[in-house]
């Protein structure tokens, strides 16, 4: 696997790629979740590039940008036993130099849930990802569905702006006991991991209620009580939406998802199950 730090150095890298490309983007501190974008993505291209970059520009005052965990050289070895051909791994001042004055703004997918709670998330999002897809200039692109408003705000993005890329999302990668991989599990102290199990739990009783005609109103107070049973100090959201424009529902329709963010101690945890009448 090479690595790169500069665009130089990846404008170099990707042109002696041949054949269909592959982009995972990430923030290290990769899990078996980013490990399964790695299988995937070598399903879909013949060679695999991966990105290492915590984005500053989605982090918003007193979010975690300065504990987020970094830990490249482990991070560099897992993509390379992965399959990994190529590792883009820039510095922030590589990603936003002196003078960048820029921001992609995506409407509408982006102003509820998490949008809500951290006022100017996806402009960071949507920014870098961007910057990515126009620097490396894949094939395909793949994202976990566990950020699934993350998913839905790039594929708006991709297609308002006309950049030739499929967006492919890969399901959420779970422990075996249920709760949703991600790099700020690590922050979870052994009893805050074991009351995290409720995120799902009470995701999964909502479906089945949901499925089995339960109000929908009713479905998610329950839910939400479940998670304050369990020990969450607060909770952003429950709600059942549109799989594709992420409106709320009042009865179900389509195809759907069930999306939960929530805190618990000093964690904020998101979560997410399809749902179809399909």
């Amino acid at each position: 696997m090479q690595t790169v730090r500069n665009s130089e150095e990846l404008a170099r890298a990707r042109a002696a790629l041949p054949g269909r490309v592959a982009l995972v983007p990430t923030m290290g501190a990769l899990h078996a979740g980013h490990m399964a974008l790695i299988v995937e993505a070598r399903k879909r291209a013949d060679h695999v590039v991966a990105s290492l970059f915590v984005n500053p520009a989605q982090f918003g005052e007193g979010e975690d940008f300065g504990r987020y965990p970094r830990q490249e050289d482990a991070d560099a070895r897992m993509l390379e036993q992965a399959g990994c051909d190529l590792l883009w791994m820039p510095s922030v001042r590589e990603v936003y130099p002196d003078g960048f004055s820029t921001e992609v703004r995506v409407a509408g997918v982006s102003e509820r849930w998490e949008g809500e709670v951290r006022p100017g998330h996806f402009d960071g999002v949507a920014t870098v990802v961007a910057k990515l897809l126009l620097s490396v200039r894949p094939d395909v692109a793949l994202f976990g569905e566990k950020d699934f408003q993350q998913l839905t705000v790039i594929r708006r993005m991709v297609a308002d702006l006309n950049i030739q890329v499929e967006i492919a999302g890969v399901a959420t990668v779970r422990e075996p006991d249920g709760l949703a991989l991600s790099s700020r599990n690590a922050y979870l102290s052994p009893d805050e991991r074991q009351r995290a199990l409720a995120l799902p739990r009470a995701l999964g009783v909502a479906r089945m209620a949901i499925l089995d005609g339960v109000q929908i109103a009713i479905a998610l107070r329950d839910a939400k009580q479940a998670l304050v049973d369990a020990g969450f100090l607060r909770i952003d959201y429950v709600a059942l939406v549109d799989a594709s424009t992420l409106e709320p529902l009042d009865r179900p329709k389509g195809e759907m998802r069930l999306i939960a963010a929530a805190l618990i101690g000093s964690t904020r945890l998101i979560d997410n199950l399809p749902l179809s009448l399909g």
